[in-house]
């Protein structure tokens, strides 16, 4: 159990400091370098982090230490809690950046931006988290350092195959997140780590469920096994494409590219309402009518003319 504890520490040590990170580029830069950039790289390395030590516990838990699925989607799940309660509205996820611009809710700037954070962020945690690992503190450290040179590859089926489960778990989330946007966090940050957490025990076996271009990029895009096409494919075209199609089918249109809907028809906002319109008595009548009704030279039949006997 020494290897848990000490992977354990990492991950509360990984979460306090890109928590002070965030909260202290909040209170020295301007809110929208924060929002765009900050809080991205900050989330972004807490993610990367995290999940190769989590990557080193699930490939050599089993058989080092016997670790049991269990434990390790236990883990995961709390992981997932703990990022959806810290990352303050950042998404350290390039499809969730792309899906804010097809949306119309950010701007390309900004969102080349977020990449580019993301992008950093994710490469920082690859950077420190193996030179934590050089420190060796427990027997699984020691076997990753061995073998960090001739990673093996996350795809672990045919290209086809992995490209289609990497989508459609992509497709699943962003259809949830565009779901549950508008709900509190208390409800929508379980509901999203319990999805996660299933979709990862459910396509895991195949392609780790990275569904996130540029963590996948950092973790097993220099490994052996596959070319970098075949990385691309599985990792990059197929979590796009499953957003593309969540936003299309969740709001029929890509408001981006888009103005009118494409799937459901629009009904009018303002129904008319049915029935006869109100009529009065038939005597009703305005006195141009009354006017209009008589003949001309005639005299009212009501009153008698001038003159008569």
């Amino acid at each position: 159990m020494a290897g848990l504890n000490v992977s354990l520490s990492f991950f509360v040590a990984t979460v306090a400091l890109c928590q002070a990170a965030r909260r202290a580029s909040k209170a020295l830069l301007p809110a929208g370098v924060y929002a765009s950039f900050a809080r991205e790289a900050a989330a972004a390395a807490q993610l990367g982090a995290c999940c190769l030590e989590l990557r080193v516990l699930a490939e050599l838990g089993p058989w080092a230490a016997g670790f049991g699925p269990d434990l390790l989607l236990t883990l995961l799940f709390l992981l997932f809690l703990a990022h959806g309660a810290t990352f303050d509205g950042a998404s350290a996820n390039p499809a969730v950046a792309l899906q804010e611009l097809l949306l119309a809710e950010a701007a390309l700037p900004g969102t080349l931006l977020k990449l580019a954070a993301q992008a950093l962020g994710v490469q920082a945690a690859g950077a420190l988290t193996r030179r934590y690992w050089a420190w060796e503190l427990s027997d699984l450290h020691v076997l990753q350092n061995l073998m960090d040179a001739h990673c093996s590859s996350a795809l672990r089926t045919a290209v086809p195959l992995g490209a289609l489960a990497e989508g459609a778990g992509a497709f699943l989330f962003h259809l949830s997140l565009l779901r549950l946007r508008g709900s509190p966090p208390l409800c929508r940050v379980p509901a999203l780590a319990l999805l996660l957490t299933a979709m990862a025990y459910t396509a895991g076996p195949l392609t780790s469920a990275f569904f996130n271009p540029t963590l996948a990029a950092s973790v097993t895009f220099h490994c052996e096994g596959h070319t970098l096409l075949e990385y691309a494919q599985v990792y990059w075209l197929g979590p796009l494409t499953g957003m593309v199609l969540a936003v299309l089918l969740y709001h029929g249109h890509l408001p981006r590219l888009f103005q009118r809907n494409l799937l459901y028809s629009q009904k009018n906002k303002y129904r008319t309402p049915k029935g006869k319109p109100a009529t009065g008595p038939k005597d009703a009548r305005t006195p141009a009518e009354a006017g209009r009704g008589r003949e001309p030279g005639r005299r009212g039949l009501g009153r008698p003319a001038l003159g008569s006997g």
